[in-house]
């Protein structure tokens, strides 16, 4: 006997139907499994709409609790644009004047995002070095691009009798050159395993002036502050650019990701009994295709003959500098920052980095990371209001 299907709207049709033929509103409501309450909102929507009450009705709430309505905004630009002189401590009071009582008037760093939004804030120097944004690089020297990716993971060891851990390996290879700098078999994506492998090919390999990765973890975090992650903040730090490949656009790597295909016909199917063996293997894959395989876009040269090290040696990280700004602070292991003795939360990615701050405003301070700008501190409301995100799809500390 085949399943019957149902519908909620067909359930109140079917509802509405026996109240009408005379069944009484107990009885069809203790039927159906409702209160008599919502029984009556059922049947008084039929009575004043029709048949069209019955069906779903949007759940979307009419406005957002945090969104700042569209009026404000537009009398904020206006006041801004009437009072050219004024900030947005002044400006928020013109706005306690006009509308007290009739709307809910946003906080001082609202009003100061709202402005800089709409390109009303005068910065007091352009920097240079603010990132923009830009596509991503062509590569076409060695070390002028690193790709990094985590290749799917695959179960190692005995598969029929359920025993074995999984293998995640993480792969680096030079754009240019298709060199692969690193192919390790990791036991996970956490940033823990990730760091050292860079940390060592830096130290042999040199800096590179950019790498492209997708927007996984450990070279993104949705849950951070634009985006970032403990390990691309510290590229940064290092003066590397970070590229970033567009959502479900694996075609932008390219070049990694047909080095992957062939990486898995050779040293995965089947997989090792362990890490330690899986790692052999992936040795001599490398082994194999820098200094044996010749590649046809390379003129059927190995990718050894072509790459070489990096000209930029790895110091470790390099001091930062706050000249324009009015203080540093340092952000605390949990991400937040400690001014005038109230805590503002700021990503814990940036944990245990130097931020600049600079009072632009009485009570709002514009953060900034490198030659970054965060957004504004609001110390009455204790919160960093961002703006528009600073990195965008290419982060580079010397753009």
């Amino acid at each position: 006997m085949p399943w019957k299907e149902c519908s909620v709207e067909g359930e109140r049709l079917r509802f509405v139907a026996r109240l009408l033929d005379g069944e009484s509103m107990s009885d069809v409501c203790r039927s159906f499994g409702i209160s008599r309450k919502t029984g009556y909102k059922i049947y008084n929507r039929y009575k004043a709409e029709g048949p069209i009450a019955l069906s779903d009705r949007s759940r979307r709430p009419v406005r957002y609790a945090n969104q700042l309505a569209e009026p404000v905004e537009q009398m904020i630009v206006r006041l801004k644009k009437d009072k050219p002189h004024w900030g947005a401590r002044k400006i928020r009071e013109l706005l306690v004047r006009r509308l007290a009582g009739d709307v809910r008037i946003p906080a001082k760093s609202t009003v100061h995002a709202v402005l800089d939004r709409h390109g009303l804030v005068k910065r007091a120097r352009k920097r240079r070095n603010k990132a923009q944004g830009t596509s991503l690089s062509a590569g076409a020297a060695p070390n002028d691009l690193w790709c990094v990716d985590f290749k799917g993971e695959f179960k190692l060891g005995d598969k029929s009798s359920g025993r074995g851990c999984y293998c995640y390996p993480l792969t680096v290879t030079d754009h240019a050159s298709r060199f692969i700098l690193a192919c390790e078999a990791l036991e996970s994506v956490k940033e823990s395993g990730a760091i050292p492998v860079f940390e060592r090919l830096f130290q042999e390999r040199g800096l590179p002036d950019a790498i492209r990765s997708d927007n996984g973890v450990p070279f993104a975090s949705p849950n951070g502050l634009y985006g970032l992650s403990r390990l691309s903040v510290w590229w940064l730090r290092l003066g590397i650019a970070i590229e970033r490949i567009k959502p479900g656009c694996p075609q932008q790597n390219g070049r990694h990701e047909r080095m992957h295909l062939t990486l898995k016909k050779e040293t995965a199917q089947p997989a090792k009994a362990n890490i330690l063996q899986q790692q052999a293997r992936f040795d001599d894959f490398v082994s194999e295709f820098n200094d044996e395989r010749p590649h046809e876009a390379l003129g059927m040269k190995t990718p050894a003959e072509v790459y070489r090290p990096s000209a930029k040696q790895y110091h470790g990280l390099p001091d930062l500098d706050y000249p324009f700004h009015d203080r540093e602070i340092m952000v605390t292991s949990c991400g937040r920052l400690c001014l005038h003795r109230k805590k503002i939360s700021i990503s814990k990615v940036l944990a245990g980095q130097r931020l600049g701050i600079k009072e632009v405003e009485d009570g709002i301070w514009l953060t900034s990371f490198m030659h970054y700008d965060l957004g504004y501190i609001d110390l009455e409301q204790k919160t960093l209001q961002p703006i528009d995100n600073p990195f965008g799809a290419r982060v580079s500390p010397m753009s």
